[in-house]
Parts: C-alpha cells; sequence; structure tokens
C-alpha cells in the first residue's frame, strides 16, 4: 500500500488561539517529521503545511477550530511570485491580470497592521502588483529595442548568465519603481478562486470602475465544477456574515442586520458524470456568493473547503466530496466592461488554469 501524499488534521478546541508551529509540534510527536520545534518550522518553511487548503510559510500564525491543517510528504510549489504573474492588459489607467489560486487578492483589515516580514512571506496579489507592473514595463521597454537577431540592445554583449551583483541591481531598480507606482484593487476574488482581476492605476479610474461595479455594469462569468446536475437558474437571496456556526450563508429576514442582497444566474455547459461544469454570471458581488448559493441549491463546488458543509439551522450537516479536486473548482473566465475614460469596450477571457484542466480531463476520461 502506498504511503498518503498528506496527512489532514482538525484543530481541537483546546488549542484555538496557539502559534501554527506549536499546534503542529502538538499533533505530530514522534512521527516521521520529528517532534522538535526546530522540524515544525522546518515543516513550515519549507512548504508543507497547508491551513484551510492554502499553503501557510509563517509558524506564528494563530490557528482557531475553524481552521484545517494538511501536511505534505513533499514540498509544494513555491508562492506566486511578482515575475510570473501574467498581465493581459496595461494601459495608463488600468491593469487586467491573471490571478492564480493560492494568494489573497487584498490584505484582510485584521493583518493590516501585521509586521512587514511576516507580510512579504505571502504577500497578496495587490502588493506583488507594482513590481509585475515594473518587470513587464522593463520588458516591454527592452523587447521594443531588438537588434537584427531579436536580441535586446541594452543586452547586447552582455554574457547570458547574470551574476549576483547584476541581479541585486536589477531587484533594487525595480523595488524602487515599484514604489513609486500607484495599483488599486477595484475588486476580489477568493484566495483560492484563479481568473481576472482589474487593478486600476489613477484614483480616477479606480473610482469610475467602482462606480461601475455597483451599478452591475461589469460582466463577470465564472465557469465551476460542482456536484450533481443545476439546471439553468437564477438565485436571488440575502447574504449575511453567520448564519449561525461562523460562516457565510443566506436568510430568510433581508432586512436582518448586514444582510446584504446577492444574485447569481447559473447554467450548465457540461456534464462529467456525477459532476458538471456550469457558467455562472455574477449581478451582485458578495463574498462567497457563488460558493453559498451552489452549497445551498445542493451542488457544493468541488474542492470547496467550507461550503460542502451545510447548515441546517442548528447543526452543522457534512457531506463528503469524492471529486479529488486539486483545489476550489471556480475560476473567473470572462470580463467585459467599459474602459473608465476612453469609453472602449474591452473583454477579457481566460482558460481554465492547467491544473483544473488536467483534473477535468481526467473526469472527461472517467465517463
Amino acid at each position: 500500500m502506498k504511503s498518503p501524499t498528506f496527512e489532514t488534521y482538525a484543530i481541537a478546541e483546546s488549542d484555538s488561539g496557539q502559534t501554527l508551529a506549536a499546534v503542529l509540534k502538538k499533533i505530530r510527536p514522534f512521527e516521521s517529521f520529528g517532534e522538535s520545534w526546530g522540524e515544525s518550522r522546518r515543516l513550515i518553511l519549507n512548504r508543507h503545511v497547508q491551513v484551510n487548503g492554502n499553503l501557510c510559510l509563517d509558524p506564528s500564525r494563530r490557528l482557531t477550530v475553524k481552521d484545517t491543517l494538511k501536511v505534505w510528504k513533499n514540498a509544494l510549489p513555491k508562492p506566486v511570485s511578482a515575475e510570473s504573474l501574467k498581465l493581459v492588459h496595461v494601459d495608463d489607467e488600468i491593469i487586467v491580470v491573471e490571478k492564480p489560486a493560492g494568494i489573497t487578492s487584498v490584505r484582510h483589515f485584521e493583518e493590516q497592521r501585521m509586521k512587514k516580514k511576516r507580510r512579504q512571506l505571502q504577500p497578496t496579489l495587490e502588493e506583488l502588483m507594482p513590481l509585475a507592473l515594473s518587470h513587464y514595463l522593463r520588458k516591454r521597454r527592452l523587447d521594443s529595442k531588438l537588434d537584427a537577431r531579436g536580441v535586446p540592445v541594452e543586452e547586447r554583449g552582455r554574457k547570458k548568465r547574470k551574476g549576483p551583483q547584476d541581479i541585486v541591481r536589477q531587484n533594487a531598480a525595480a523595488e524602487s519603481l515599484a514604489s513609486r507606482l500607484n495599483i488599486i484593487a477595484v475588486h476580489r476574488l477568493d484566495r483560492d478562486t484563479s481568473g481576472l482581476m482589474i487593478f486600476a492605476r489613477t484614483r480616477r479610474a479606480a473610482t469610475l470602475l467602482g462606480q461601475s461595479f455597483r451599478k452591475h455594469a461589469i460582466d463577470r462569468r465564472y465557469f465551476a465544477v460542482v456536484q450533481g446536475h443545476p439546471t439553468a437558474q437564477t438565485f436571488d437571496n440575502h447574504l449575511i456574515r453567520d448564519r449561525g456556526d461562523g460562516h457565510r450563508g443566506s436568510t430568510l429576514l433581508p432586512n436582518a442586520e448586514g444582510a446584504q442582497r446577492a444574485i447569481t444566474h447559473i447554467r450548465p455547459v457540461e456534464t462529467l458524470g456525477d459532476y458538471s461544469v456550469i457558467e455562472c454570471k455574477l449581478e451582485t458581488g458578495r463574498t462567497h456568493q457563488i460558493r453559498i448559493h451552489l452549497s445551498e441549491a445542493g451542488h457544493p463546488i468541488c474542492g470547496d473547503l467550507i461550503y460542502w458543509k451545510s447548515w441546517d439551522g442548528t447543526k452543522v450537516l457534512k457531506r463528503e466530496d469524492r471529486s479529488k479536486a486539486p483545489r476550489q473548482a471556480l475560476h473567473s473566465s470572462t470580463l467585459r466592461f467599459v474602459h473608465p475614460t476612453t469609453g472602449e469596450i474591452l473583454k477579457f477571457v481566460m482558460p481554465w488554469p492547467a491544473d483544473l484542466e488536467r483534473w477535468i480531463t481526467s473526469l472527461r476520461e472517467k465517463n
């Protein structure tokens, strides 16, 4: 029998509020990864640990009973870097970027005062965008100065391999440029959701885009793979921050404190055995809106770590996700909107990322 590639642990009530390193040391004594503080930190810093399905590199992160740990036998891929981000549109007012899964869009309010060193362990997409833009602009400048052989003029005569000093100077220049760039997130995607996002480069563009979002004038479409076979329909209800078990959910009381109207249109795209690919069109943009609507309709998103559990008003009802999805199978595939200053209609489409495409292909092959 093959040894498991990862082990999963729930957080006990008695360990709530403890650091990740302390909990890891406690729950894995005398096991293969060791029991010392050093071994616990090594596991975390060497990318063996996920919290709620997301890589965590911060040994001092405080855990709660809502958290789930996953400890992997082998190291996970490196976190997203600024250089790896794909900017699909850049002009003086806006940027459209392909957000990878596994990175938070913007820093949560409670993390605003986090020390710089801790923030750098896991930067947000918003924090990486200035450096990503500086890399993009530098590459575009070089690409516009090619000689007859297609070699950037600036790099002619240089050795192909750069020395440490070259890299230090390049990064220093990029950091200097990034510090002067003004980039503003105008909407968000969940950490484990991939897809297209818009950033503004000026306050005016941010204001105008914000107005477009509030007026539901931006066409946002997602693809999701869900349990079962939902029919084309519209979900229109009110969502609250706590449905009774600490998670967001719907309410029958539209005037309840903090209740916000949420509207999602869905249509089936493809059947994959026990699962379906569906398209979701957002009319509003509430936190976890698509995930909540689909879960409460009996069609939770494959790989979702929260909303495969339902709440009947008195207790949590657990459902088992057997899809083996590599992560939350939700992807922001299409953005269509009017440019905030030029008035041009822009449309961007991003296909399934490689990890979800491979998994979907495997589901097709089984059926």
